[in-house]
């Protein structure tokens, strides 16, 4: 036990240190524990804290508080109204119609797996074409499930999503124009000793801030790209699959190969083996590998850069945690760990670490 508590007393010991440990452990129990009931307020706060850039920049140009947060978020206003009213219904069609034309997709991906073994007995054997199969009719099934039930639940659902929409909007109008009297109204509960915290704050705002605004810019530009590209070349469902193409970029590595299997299904049962099949496949690489060497480092030229180790376990780790939401803030929430980890003092004198903590 002497060790540990040696090695508490080192650290902990230092009230800046355990302030920081305070606001990481409160933090995290508060999702943890209150994330689902809290999702509303949670949702504004992110989308507040995203559009909080654009006020600033809007007041740098000399436009006043008040006029920038209304046009900020008459702006936020319109892109929802057109997410909802433009895309939704599309996506919603293309949805249904490919749900209806699946059972004809998989059986021409099950036609083609089946040639498999005749084309490359070395590589793959009849009885393996017939246990995938196999499989994907059971993860077919169980995916039937959880769509009948949550055809089941959908009237709760719809009344989650109205309340939804009705809060989160109110909610991010208020975060952004109280902005000032909410965080004064916060600082009363704040000690005055918090060099540390403000230090990891002020690494993890740049680089979280620079993270997410440039994720959504290339969502969109990735999206926007492969819904003309698809269509121009007269893709099925261009549409739903531009959206996944464009979602897949929040999993780095990982997102761009899994949806490579839905592209090259759809592609496969309009055309088939042969030039079209071929030319979506090389078009969808074409934009892969200009996103990840072209757009990539333009956008997250400023994000502090993580190992591809740190990067799969922060995906598998926080997903885990929070679903899709997680997977969305792992590499900001990888980022934070990193700057506690690097703010956190290494050195026996406590006094002179607690020193330069205040004084940044």
């Amino acid at each position: 036990m002497n060790p540990i508590l040696a090695w508490f007393r080192r650290y902990f010991s230092d009230p800046q240190v355990t302030i920081l440990t305070v606001f990481l452990a409160f933090g995290a129990a508060v999702v943890l524990f209150m994330g689902d009931m809290l999702m509303p307020l949670i949702a504004s706060l992110v989308i507040a804290y995203l559009l909080e850039a654009l006020v600033q920049r809007l007041e740098r140009l000399g436009l006043p508080r008040l006029p920038a947060v209304l046009l900020v978020f008459t702006f936020f206003s319109a892109v929802l109204l057109f997410a909802l009213l433009g895309l939704a219904p599309l996506l919603v069609r293309q949805a249904t119609q490919l749900l209806q034309q699946l059972p004809v997709i998989l059986a021409r991906g099950q036609e083609a797996l089946m040639r498999l073994p005749e084309a490359y007995p070395e590589f793959i054997t009849q009885d393996q074409v017939v246990e995938i199969i196999a499989d994907l009719r059971g993860q077919l099934a169980q995916t039937g499930q959880r769509l009948l039930s949550l055809s089941v639940s959908s009237a709760v659902g719809l009344v989650t999503v109205v309340v939804y929409l009705v809060l989160v909007p109110m909610l991010v109008l208020f975060f952004l124009k109280d902005k000032g009297l909410l965080l004064g109204w916060l600082r009363r509960f704040f000690p005055d000793e918090m060099g540390l915290t403000r230090k990891v704050w002020r690494d993890v705002d740049r680089q979280i801030g620079n993270y997410v605004r440039g994720k959504l810019v290339e969502i969109v530009i990735v999206g926007t790209v492969t819904y003309t590209t698809f269509s121009l070349l007269g893709l099925q469902f261009a549409l739903l699959l531009a959206v996944v193409v464009g979602l897949s970029v929040i999993i780095p590595y990982i997102g761009a190969a899994v949806v490579t299997i839905p592209v090259a299904l759809v592609a496969y049962y309009q055309w088939g083996w042969g030039t079209d099949f071929l030319t979506v496949l090389v078009a969808y690489g074409i934009i892969q590998a200009l996103d990840g060497n072209v757009l990539v480092p333009l956008l997250f030229s400023e994000v502090v850069n993580l190992h591809p180790v740190a990067i799969i376990t922060a995906i598998l780790v926080f997903g885990g945690l929070w679903g899709f939401w997680g997977v969305f803030f792992a590499i900001p929430l990888a980022t934070l760990v990193r700057a506690v980890i690097e703010a956190w003092p290494r050195s026996v004198d406590l006094g002179s670490g607690a020193d330069s903590h205040g004084s940044g």
